[in-house]
């Protein structure tokens, strides 16, 4: 017939009710429905298309099906002529069919992309003119239309088997399973873009910890007297007061948190350092086995320290990388990834074990070269993050910068620029070699290190004040402010209010480092706490700049990407409460 060459076929599994089935179809005859672009003098046309089973009723929709009835007149596509029956054991005889049918017909003229299937035909064969896919996340499955079973199967099963057996689409799939576990959802958008170079450094660094530990643990079985006859109740006791001792240094070192807040990068690479001298310690004690309960207390003691270290930065830099505020999904990829480090760590660890033995030269021989690993894979993991947030140095760093050049400089400048160690200037040099900034002034970088030395947060009014003027003048001054700030000694005293918040020490910041502009660049010096307090003198100027530009600042650096909403420090707990009366 003329309509089987243009129409696509789409199987459907209703039979004809007995009673309105054609003549030619039985009960378990299968129902097709076909598909072609519709023209606008398209009308459907319902047609029997016959193979080797008998007649199958089939729904058209095109033109060119029926040359007769391809006009256009005023029923439309859905006319009452625009429907009929044609079956090649009665053909004058019409059929009314349920209204299923025609929602069928309209669902088809509303598909943007056709369906595909296979017709079929007198002899048997299958044309295919379209592909249907099924699609699950990233993979589409062909299917084509099985008349035998009345269902959908895949095409080609043995032909997409090999397919997926390839070696590239193999690769594929394993790489979108590593990236569904390992990186947060959302992965590059959801974090920063420091976040990917910090985990793979972080991760062979697991690997060279593991093996470290791995290392220890060995000798310190070897050391309570495993293999040589130890009585194993003397052996656990030793283990525990090891363990015990060493717990306690967790405990005392729980108070300084707010110090790992204001230099994480620092401490982080301290707690390093810490571990593996515990390491080395413990894979000493078979050397020194009498020895092995104060060595083993305090590799345990260093180790518990760096634990809790490792646990407290390690919120920082996530809370950081969390770029749209997935801070536990970061937490759980950064978990996973750390699990498959330790995992690698520990099979390379224990067969570095067997080859050693009991040999303590060798041990610390191995145990050198994988600290070194260790340490350099942590080195580049903390210079690769760009916190956001400022603490004293940090901000006066964009300060300083921002007064000399009026622009507010970027994060990664600025963090490639922080050392690690403020206060010990000595290990500093380990970045000594790194690339000079083209954007930050060398001096900015001065006032940031000199501003640090010289900061004072939370000074006693007691210290800084020796008379009732000096009071007097530096609360009338500051009365509007959460803090009160003065020059005493060459140190930078800031006195610090019951109500003063981050914010109000960020403030403060950045009026101490227009005084020290003022110092270099205007050579204003200090003339006493009540000499500065009146009009033109330095703590009045630079408190009425600080005023009217620290809203500028604050814009102008939370534009390139910081986090302006208080100052990260550790200030001296000493607060003020002033009392203003009226005379």
């Amino acid at each position: 017939m003329a309509c089987a060459s243009s129409c696509r076929p789409l199987f459907l599994s209703s039979p004809f009710p007995s009673s309105s089935s054609p003549s030619s179809c039985s009960l378990t005859t299968p129902f097709l429905f076909s598909l072609s672009p519709i023209k606008p003098s398209s009308k459907p046309i319902i047609t029997t298309l016959t193979a080797n089973s008998g007649s199958f009723p089939v729904l058209s929709v095109g033109d060119g099906c029926d040359g007769g009835n391809n006009n256009n007149n005023d029923d439309g596509p859905f006319g009452s002529d625009s429907w009929r029956w044609n079956d090649d054991s009665s053909s004058s005889s019409s059929h009314s069919y349920p209204f299923l049918l025609f929602l069928s017909s309209l669902l088809a003229c509303s598909c943007h992309s056709q369906l595909s299937s296979a017709l079929a035909r007198t002899n048997g064969e299958t044309e295919e003119d379209d592909v249907v896919w099924e699609v699950r996340g990233s993979k589409w499955t062909k299917l084509i239309p099985d008349f035998s079973d009345d269902a959908f199967v895949v095409s080609n099963g043995i032909s997409n088997l090999t397919k997926l057996l390839s070696l590239s689409t193999l690769w594929g799939q394993c790489r979108d399973l590593v990236m569904r576990l390992l990186l947060p959802e959302g992965f590059p958008d959801s974090v920063t873009s420091d976040y990917l170079d910090y985990s793979l450094w972080r991760g062979v660094q697991g690997v060279a910890s593991q093996v470290s530990g791995v290392l220890a643990t060995q000798a310190l079985l070897y050391a309570v007297g495993l293999g040589k006859g130890a009585i194993p109740t003397a052996a656990a006791i030793n283990w525990v007061l090891k363990d015990g001792i060493g717990y306690l240094s967790k405990i005392m070192l729980s108070k300084y948190g707010r110090h790992f807040d204001v230099n994480p990068k620092g401490w982080r690479l301290f707690s390093d350092l810490l571990e593996n001298a515990a390491f080395g310690l413990e894979i000493l004690t078979p050397s020194f086995p009498h020895l092995f309960v104060l060595i083993g207390a305090i590799a345990g003691a260093g180790r518990s320290a760096a634990t809790l270290i490792q646990a407290a930065t390690r919120s920082c830099f996530y809370a950081g990388f969390a770029a749209q505020r997935n801070f536990a999904e970061v937490i759980a990829k950064g978990e996973a990834q750390g699990m498959i480090s330790k995992s690698i760590g520990i099979g390379l660890g224990i067969a570095l074990a067997n080859c050693i033995g009991s040999s303590t030269s060798f041990a610390l021989a191995s145990f050198g070269v994988v600290t070194w690993i260790h340490m350099y894979c942590n080195l580049k993991s903390y210079q690769s993050i760009q916190l956001r947030t400022l603490n004293p140095y940090r901000a006066s760093l964009v300060f300083s910068e921002y007064l000399l050049s009026g622009q507010a400089p970027s994060i990664k400048e600025v963090n490639a620029e922080e050392p690690l160690f403020p206060a010990v200037p000595f290990l500093n040099l380990l970045s000594a070699n790194r690339e000079q900034s083209v954007v930050l002034s060398s001096e900015a970088k001065q006032a940031a290190s000199e501003i640090e030395l010289r900061l004072q947060l939370g000074s006693k009014l007691s210290d800084i004040v020796s008379n009732k003027e000096d009071v007097l003048a530096l609360f009338n001054l500051y009365k509007d402010e959460g803090y009160i700030l003065t020059e005493q000694e060459g140190k930078f005293c800031v006195v610090l209010k019951e109500s003063c918040s981050p914010q109000d020490m960020l403030k403060s910041l950045f009026q101490v480092n227009y005084l020290y502009w003022l110092e270099r660049n205007a050579g204003i010096e200090s003339r006493g706490a009540s000499n500065d307090c009146r009009q033109g003198g330095r703590l009045q100027i630079s408190l009425e700049y600080v005023q009217r530009e620290f809203n500028h600042v604050k814009i102008d650096s939370e534009s390139v990407g910081w986090v302006t909403d208080g100052l990260i420090a550790r200030p001296l707990p000493n607060r003020i409460r002033p009392v203003y009366t009226t005379v």
